[in-house]
């Protein structure tokens, strides 16, 4: 008797653990993954935390602070002597450099 309740608990804890996968509502996503290129025409969008300088320097002013989600136009790039890749861009009618990590 006491075989046959260990058994089902174990066919319990076998169920529990595999079947959410094949159900909706928690589980693997069976979907194809969609991947979405950003068209030439959309502006990048900022991250936020970051802050536009008046020069392409770690030392250069502030010259504005950005939220998450501000658009921003690239305006031009630019790599400096020590390798540092910065974007040139404007933000709400501001312009300022902005370095890429």
């Amino acid at each position: 008797m006491q075989r046959m309740a260990a058994w089902r608990w174990g066919a319990l804890l076998a169920f529990a653990l595999f079947a959410p996968v094949g159900l909706p509502a928690g589980g693997a996503d069976r979907r194809a993954l969609e991947l979405r290129r950003r068209s030439a025409g959309e502006p990048l969008l900022s991250t936020g935390g970051h802050t536009l300088q008046s020069a392409p320097e770690q030392q250069a002013p502030v010259v504005a602070d950005l939220d998450a989600d501000q658009p921003l136009r690239v305006l031009r790039s630019w790599r400096s002597g020590g390798g540092e890749q910065w974007l040139q861009v404007e933000a709400a009618e501001r312009r300022g450099w902005l370095a890429v990590a």
